[in-house]
């Protein structure tokens, strides 16, 4: 059985709009992703002070799982109108924390690797591992949109 589904371009827009003394100082940035054939889509509630998985990465598809090499962009933005929210990137050894004030965005724009974290203090060339994990905490309720679009 052949797919009935017809692979879309995704477009996404970055705008920063500010005038200063009379003059514009914003600027639009744009992103073009080809051969989008699948979105995933979702409010997503967590509750406070727990750490609440969002998204799960492997290899293969299987039940609550997205094959990372697929990700082409991934973002979380934050409802809340007041509180922030952490956002956990795990690979398969290391992991690193971003928090994400209220009304803001963390946005990905490949699923296949992230960063090493490092305990010492040198700048050096970075090792990237796979992405396995993306998860959220708060100290308060808070919603998350969740976006992630996929070929």
């Amino acid at each position: 059985m052949a797919s009935t589904i017809t692979s879309g371009t995704l477009t996404v827009k970055l705008t920063e709009s500010i005038s200063l003394n009379g003059s514009e100082m914003g600027s639009t940035n744009t992103l073009t992703i080809n051969a989008v054939n699948e979105i995933n889509q979702r409010i997503v509630t967590v509750d406070a002070g727990n750490v609440r998985t969002l998204f799960n990465f492997g290899g293969t598809i299987s039940a609550g799982e997205f094959v990372r090499a697929n990700v082409k962009y991934l973002r979380i933005t934050n409802k809340d109108d007041t509180n922030t929210v952490s956002i956990n990137i795990r690979g398969n050894a290391t992991n690193c924390w971003v928090e994400v004030e209220a009304g803001g965005s963390f946005v990905l724009t490949t699923g296949t690797s992230m960063m090493q974290a490092d305990d010492d203090t040198s700048v050096d060339t970075p090792v990237l591992e796979d992405l396995n994990t993306i998860s959220a905490y708060s100290a308060n309720v808070i919603d998350l949109d969740c976006y992630m679009a996929l070929t």
